[in-house]
């Protein structure tokens, strides 16, 4: 389908976080008209995905996480480097692979990890095998670890980015495109009026959790938020080149290194909604964690500690949904937001491209069931 179909018309986005902004460029890059709501700032202060790791890790996720999300991290990881091209500002973007290490007493836990990895590539020829290392394997990779550590696993294919980089560039490309943003303007969808648009979309995360409480039909996917702790750190005298994934039976971690030695170290993962400052007991296990990895945290500065949660639907995978004319609405990437957040985009464009061109209204009930999809059975998802 071509681009051209959405051109000269215009869309109203509602929740300018990662996905909300993603989607804008992308409406306006092909020629649209965007207006774009948010209650926070350019600087997306209030969203998750400005406390986010970024790490853009489909194999190391696997172990956790259903097939279809695998999948929508692969084709993402495909597609960042082009989207980042477009940006008239750099963004920090590097695949240089994860490393999974563990203490020896935690072998048996590294050992059901790396089966499960294992077992996913077979059923994935997209995946590529993790490769084992030993002590001296680990040295190649990350001289300053010394010999902490005597084995380790090397998933060479994995990725990270600068979160609040991209968020920045995004905002800045935002005013470069014209798109129109009503900053600090907390509205719902339905108070817009929709014969202004031709399309209304919510991207509001948590801030839909309303709308996503009603059931579509007979089905429901009411909305929660899982809560995560992060500490970001400057460190200088840790010198990590790649995410590092600590396996550990009570508080598995992962440190991201980014530009200029800043660290973002986290790992919780609470059922709470609640947005009170970080505990005491999460953050000197984080940071407990990120000193057993390297000895040079101890001389780290602790720049922030943040907490926000993820947006959440009941069965942990995304959902876009068409709930009535004109209404389309986008959630649940719960803590897989940059890692699969361009396949959603892509997924939701295709979708408005297909409404345009065959002019098809999809309140019609039964339509309005079939839209109401996992993402990845969109075959943009699919798409080499």
């Amino acid at each position: 389908m071509s681009a051209i179909n959405l051109a000269h018309k215009t869309y109203a986005i509602v929740g300018a976080g990662l996905l909300g902004r993603l989607l804008a460029v992308k409406l306006a890059q092909g020629g649209a008209k965007v207006d774009l709501f948010d209650q926070g700032g350019p600087a997306a202060e209030h969203s998750a995905a400005y406390v986010a790791a970024s790490m853009l890790a489909p194999l190391a996720e696997s172990a956790i996480t259903e097939a279809n999300v695998v999948e929508m991290g692969l084709y993402s990881l495909r597609r960042w480097p082009s989207i980042l091209a477009k940006l008239a500002e750099p963004v920090f973007f590097q695949q240089a692979g994860t490393l999974i290490l563990w203490h020896r007493q935690d072998t048996a836990e590294a050992n059901r990890f790396a089966a499960k990895l294992n077992h996913n590539c077979q059923h994935n020829a997209a995946l590529s095998m993790p490769q084992k290392l030993a002590l001296d394997d680990v040295l190649a990779l990350e001289p300053s670890l010394g010999k902490r550590f005597q084995q380790g696993l090397f998933l060479s294919h994995e990725g990270q980015l600068d979160n609040r980089q991209l968020l920045t560039a995004l905002a800045t490309e935002l005013k470069r495109l014209k798109v129109v943003c009503h900053w600090h303007h907390s509205i719902e969808p339905h108070e817009l009026k929709q014969n202004h648009y031709a399309y209304i979309i919510d991207c509001r995360g948590l801030g839909a959790k309303a709308a996503w409480a009603k059931p579509l039909g007979i089905k429901s996917n009411p909305l929660r938020g899982v809560r995560g702790e992060v500490v970001r750190l400057y460190a200088p005298e840790v010198k990590l080149s790649r995410p590092i994934r600590f396996i550990h039976p009570r508080y598995p971690i992962y440190i991201a290194p980014k530009e200029n030695d800043i660290y973002v170290v986290g790992a919780t993962e609470i059922e709470s909604e609640d947005l009170s400052p970080a505990s005491l007991r999460s953050t000197i296990e984080l940071l407990s964690a990120a000193y057993t990895v390297h000895s040079g945290f101890a001389e780290a500065r602790i720049l922030e500690t943040l907490t926000q949660c993820r947006p959440t639907l009941k069965n942990n995978l995304p959902a876009i949904r068409i709930t009535e004319s004109g209404v389309m609405e986008i959630n649940g990437l719960y803590r897989h937001g940059f890692m699969i957040a361009p396949a959603i985009v892509d997924c939701a464009h295709e979708l408005l491209e297909s409404i345009a061109m065959n002019g098809v209204d999809p309140a019609i009930s039964a339509l309005s069931e079939q839209l109401q999809l996992s993402v990845t059975q969109s075959r943009a998802l699919c798409a080499s």
